[in-house]
């Protein structure tokens, strides 16, 4: 099996060795080169044509943004971003994604981490999914996003949802109460931008997110979906109410959960769980939680992402209440791993591409 070919890209040589020796370390990849900064990179990824590149944030002469725009203009290549957890790193590695990184790394403490070793399982497991993804699917995303962001921007969308005549079901009723979950992972940003902003104002229901992704990056994302959306997107709050065309987004770090409160539904943050699958939010752990809640019909959307967080709560949802299921196409996700596992599941109602969620949903909301 030929190894894919990986450039690392960080102005630290301490840090380029280390990231370095990691991915050498996987059987499935092999170094082929490494960058000081932008600049240095953009050079060595057009000479040496990798696979995958992992970028530094924060550089000096070119950052790691700066540089992964001109990436995806000049050679499109799967990139992996590596950053610190600092408020503008934070807000530059969301620009990333946007710009098509296709997920990130956060350092443990800081620019040079001598503890990187702490994630040294969660960067090959990152760059081995990232080599295998399709470049089209990269262009494709970013495309389509800035059209909806030029779309946003001119105040006069017009909501056309189209609701398939020959949809009836005996259990399911429009006139119930519903609530909306979401759960995605790797590539997943880009995918909630893709269908939160194409939701109109009034939903009718609440949304629960699940994105994997640590603490700190989940607020900065919801701010950023909040300025783009025509429904409200916040991150989760512990206690709160939860209320119809409204998207909570799970804190990293946190377990999101739903608690019947009389006639309410009141979001119940968990911290004292442990990961589940290695993820805290879990996707599982949400629509476990929301099973529970029998008063309510529920719509599961599960999106692009790494392994199979959301199956095992996808059967629990489907045993134990009216649920209508969603799962992203193989051909429009950035990795076709959670939604696979979903649709084995033999539980899915629907499978579509990512551009076609948002209607999807309303279809079974209007």
């Amino acid at each position: 099996m030929d190894k894919k070919k990986v450039l690392v890209v960080d102005d630290s040589a301490f840090m380029r060795k280390l990231i370095s020796d990691f991915i050498s370390a996987s059987p499935k990849l092999e170094v082929i080169g490494t960058a000081r900064n932008g600049r240095d990179a953009l050079e060595k990824a057009k000479s040496l044509k990798p696979d995958v590149i992992t970028l530094d944030v924060e550089m000096p002469e070119m950052t790691g943004l700066e540089a992964l725009k001109e990436i995806m203009r000049q050679n499109p290549t799967p990139c992996i971003m590596l950053s610190s957890t600092t408020d503008e790193g934070t807000e530059n590695t969301l620009t990333a994604i946007q710009h098509g990184a296709i997920d990130f790394i956060t350092k443990p403490s800081g620019t040079i981490s001598l503890d990187l070793h702490k994630v040294k399982d969660e960067i090959v497991q990152k760059v081995e999914q990232a080599s295998l993804v399709q470049v089209r699917k990269i262009k494709r995303y970013e495309n389509e996003i800035k059209d909806r962001i030029v779309e946003k921007s001119e105040e006069s969308i017009q909501v056309n949802v189209k609701v398939d005549d020959k949809y009836s079901s005996s259990k399911w009723s429009k006139a119930h109460r519903k609530l909306v979950c979401i759960g995605t992972s790797t590539g997943g940003p880009r995918a909630l931008q893709e269908v939160l902003t194409a939701l109109p104002e009034r939903v009718g229901a609440p949304i629960l997110v699940v994105q994997h992704m640590p603490a700190g990056f989940t607020k900065s994302l919801a701010n950023r979906l909040n300025t783009l959306s025509r429904i409200v997107v916040k991150e989760a709050e512990q206690g709160e109410i939860v209320k119809d065309n409204i998207a909570y987004i799970a804190p990293g770090g946190f377990h999101l959960k739903i608690k019947e409160i009389g006639q309410n539904f009141a979001v119940q943050l968990d911290k004292e769980e442990p990961p589940r699958s290695g993820h805290r939010p879990s996707v599982d752990v949400m629509f476990e939680s929301v099973s529970q809640l029998h008063s309510i019909d529920k719509l599961a959307v599960i999106m692009t992402g790494m392994g199979s967080d959301g199956a095992k709560g996808l059967i629990k949802l489907k045993e134990t209440g009216n649920v209508k299921a969603i799962a992203e196409s193989k051909d429009s996700c950035i990795v076709y791993g959670m939604p696979k596992a979903a649709v084995a599941t033999n539980l899915i109602d629907e499978v579509k591409s990512v551009e076609q969620i948002a209607q999807t949903i309303m279809k079974y909301m209007l």
